[in-house]
């Protein structure tokens, strides 16, 4: 009976999960309170079979049950790996999946790339009056005035190519078997996605421009937005990885976990380059004054 029930093959069955079934009710939850949050702002009313969803508190509910199914559905994931579930076939076969999500992720961008330069090639197009009347038939629009590029976004720029190589160091040191190395990289790297964050708050608390009323604004913050959304998600998908270090779970052999977080930051570097070539530079107007 026992050899009838020994594993003879590289994948892991996994048991019986809760994870979907509660994401899936926490993201619906979420996208109804998105629906009366955003009414709330309009000063408008989001009534859903005579229950009044109106406000911020269903929107908070849903994002709760989200974050509270990515900690037990991820935690599930690395004590699989720590069991020894995770064999060379299954390893590869989460590679797939990361890299397909960041292929996913590129194409997110590309909308608003595609945006952005849409409106910024075309902005005179005579079939276009309306936009045409927006922007004066220049870019960036007139009246609107820009970050100078050579400031606190080259700040930005060089703050996120350290942290690339300090990524790239904490990868080679566990590659390695360099604790010390890898703890140090990581740390640095999780401390210059923070200081990454905090400079581009504090951009956006000093720009001439608003997110409403124009298209190049909206087209600015969506871009860079999400762009710096994706950095807190980073600067936290390597803060685990900080901690899970620290409690010697990756090995040299076995660090698929970290090294899926090194690919998803160095995505993050590259479109961030692409953003202040597109965005800072090549669309660069009046700068306003510091």
């Amino acid at each position: 009976m026992a050899e009838a029930h020994t594993k003879n093959h590289d994948y892991h069955l996994v048991e019986p999960s809760p994870w979907p079934f509660i994401a899936s009710v926490g993201a619906f939850v979420m996208a109804l309170g998105a629906i009366g949050f955003m009414r709330a702002a309009q000063d408008d009313s989001f009534v859903l079979f005579g229950i009044d969803l109106t406000g911020w508190g269903l929107f908070a509910i849903g994002l709760l049950i989200i974050l509270y199914v990515m900690y037990g559905w991820w935690r599930d994931t690395v004590k699989e790996s720590l069991e020894g579930h995770h064999t060379r076939v299954v390893s590869l076969h989460l590679r797939y999946g990361m890299i397909l999500f960041i292929a996913s992720e590129v194409m997110f961008f590309v909308a608003w790339f595609w945006a952005y330069f849409d409106a910024a090639l075309f902005a005179g197009e005579a079939i276009n009056y309306a936009r045409a009347e927006a922007t004066g038939g220049v870019w960036p629009p007139e009246g609107i005035l820009t970050f100078d590029p050579w400031h606190l976004p080259l700040l930005n720029t060089l703050i996120l190519l350290c942290s690339g190589t300090t990524v790239t160091w904490a990868h080679h040191a566990l590659l390695h078997d360099d604790r010390e190395g890898l703890k140090w990289g990581l740390t640095l790297t999780v401390l210059l996605g923070v200081l990454f964050t905090i400079c581009q708050i504090y951009e956006y608390t000093h720009a001439a421009f608003g997110f409403s009323g124009n298209i190049y604004g909206a087209t600015f913050y969506m871009a860079t937005g999400f762009h710096g959304f994706h950095v807190f998600v980073g600067t936290v998908f390597l803060a685990v990885c900080l901690f899970r270090a620290l409690a010697g779970q990756f090995t040299v052999k076995k660090h698929f976990g970290f090294e899926a977080a090194a690919w998803y930051w160095h995505f993050v570097d590259v479109v961030w380059l692409f953003l202040f070539v597109a965005i800072y530079i090549w669309g660069a107007g009046t700068p306003a004054p510091h």
